[in-house]
């Protein structure tokens, strides 16, 4: 039975998450159901990772096996004829029988986009988050190179999230501006993120911009040491922009 890894796209702000709940509608139920209508019986997903609520993402992976009823490269059509317009699957590829979309993912790159103008951007009103201060760039790329590398993210970790070790590892982290789309964009990659991990940092940088926080301050708290940073951002600016893999 063929192992299968798609790719896929989707408007976050509909929806509870990607991962299946009981009291909300997410990414993953509308994925099922269409994979149940192609195969004509239910298929296990496995996702790279779970987005939460309002959050979007450009290249979510996903890996399943199921009987080979058409070729694989013909999934992505046959599926997006059962999904909403807000779920797209734009690549779909076979990989190794022991292939696990999760387990395999190498790094994940995700961005946070503010709307730096002085009045809201309408058209970016689902995609970004109003932020019209004056930031001072640098200060916060000081901050994103302060993020690299590993470190204790427990000031970084979201309420209510499980995970009992809060050592993780970010490869890569920048800040960029786009004067023309009058948009800042943060970009973080790292292997794997705690709750709400990427949203602190995003709110932490924002703060530092803003001259609210002093790089010092940020430094200790990645220590491990629960420090009030700065609030998690709104959701609707967050976007897993990719999933890396070895192939």
């Amino acid at each position: 039975m063929p192992n299968v890894r798609l790719r896929l796209s989707y408007d976050g702000t509909d929806y509870g998450g990607f991962q299946m709940q009981k009291n909300a509608v997410t990414v993953q139920e509308k994925l099922e159901k269409a994979l149940f209508k192609l195969y004509e019986r239910r298929v296990k997903l496995v996702g790279a990772g779970r987005t939460d609520s309002g959050v979007h993402a450009l290249g979510q992976a996903v890996s399943f096996q199921a009987d080979p009823l058409i070729p694989v490269e013909r999934i992505p059509w046959a599926l997006n004829s059962f999904l909403p317009e807000d779920v797209v699957v734009w690549e779909a590829v076979e990989v190794s029988p022991d292939f696990h979309a999760s387990r395999d993912a190498v790094s994940k790159i995700y961005s946070y986009t503010l709307d730096n103008a002085v009045f809201r951007q309408v058209l970016r009103r689902r995609y970004a988050w109003h932020c019209p201060y004056s930031l001072n760039l640098d200060l916060m790329q000081k901050g994103c190179r302060l993020l690299e590398g590993e470190h204790d993210f427990l000031a970084f970790k979201g309420s209510g999230s499980p995970s009992k070790n809060t050592i993780r590892t970010i490869y890569r982290a920048e800040v960029f501006k786009r004067e023309d789309e009058e948009i800042i964009i943060i970009q973080v990659e790292g292997k794997s993120f705690l709750y709400k991990m990427m949203r602190f940092m995003a709110g932490a940088l924002v703060e530092l911009g803003r001259g609210a926080l002093e790089p010092a301050k940020l430094q200790e708290a990645l220590k491990g040491i629960k420090l009030r940073l700065g609030p998690a951002l709104p959701a609707k600016g967050l976007c897993l922009q990719k999933v890396y893999y070895n192939d």
